[in-house]
């Protein structure tokens, strides 16, 4: 065997090795780095499920919060709208005595509120014919 044989195998044999050592170290880059993701997938998991775990306690006390103001809100409603019909029946009942004890006097007062009203519907009608001419 010639010396530059031996030299072409000697380098062909170096540079295998340097490709296998090259590959080896890609490999271990490689596995590294999915290390390193799985971790951090691994982490971000686990903040998310502990957020949601956070969120859900706070999520369900506003539902709850909300639910009892509209609550609050219909009962008000309500309790006002009981108060404006017990007001309503109390002044029409006050409305009947007053026409029971002074008679004379309400049919006066009607009569007088009919004629103010006739007298302002004759106005208004008679503005209307005079714009539209």
């Amino acid at each position: 065997m010639s010396t530059s044989t031996f030299k072409t195998d000697n380098l062909s044999s170096q540079a295998s090795d340097t490709v296998n050592r090259l590959a080896d170290s890609a490999d271990s880059a490689v596995k590294s780095t999915r290390r390193v993701a799985n971790t951090a997938l691994d982490s971000a998991e686990t903040a998310i499920g502990e957020a949601r775990d956070n969120a859900e306690p706070t999520i369900a006390r506003l539902a709850g919060q909300a639910e009892a103001l509209a609550r609050r809100g219909v009962d008000a409603v309500k309790d006002t709208a009981s108060q404006v019909r017990e007001r309503a029946a109390s002044v029409g009942d006050a409305t009947v005595r007053y026409v029971k004890d002074e008679p004379v006097k309400s049919m006066l007062i009607a009569a007088a509120t009919g004629a103010a009203l006739m007298g302002l519907l004759a106005l208004i009608q008679s503005a209307r014919r005079n714009s539209q001419q």
